[in-house]
């Protein structure tokens, strides 16, 4: 995570946001009553379909489940049709 207070954000802010869109590195800018975290749209779209598919009792079991199947039951990814 990159760490830059408010001064510096305010300063660089086009270099900062292009840098955080560009590698998807948080950024946490620290300001006199508090930080703030800045995160590109594709990892705040990943935190919320993480979030989605956990809130849901089933799914969530079903994820569970998945992450117990040994790799050599798996199908490997060139034999799955989509």
């Amino acid at each position: 995570m990159y760490n830059i207070n408010i001064t510096n954000f305010r300063k660089d802010i086009y270099k900062v946001l292009e840098q955080t869109v560009k590698f998807n590195e948080p950024v946490n800018i620290s300001t006199k009553d508090g930080n703030a975290i800045v995160i590109s749209e594709e990892d705040y779209r990943g935190l919320m379909e993480t979030l989605n598919l956990t809130s849901s009792p089933e799914m969530k079991e079903k994820i569970v489940d998945g992450l117990n199947i040994p790799l050599s039951e798996c199908v490997p990814e060139d034999e799955v049709e989509w």
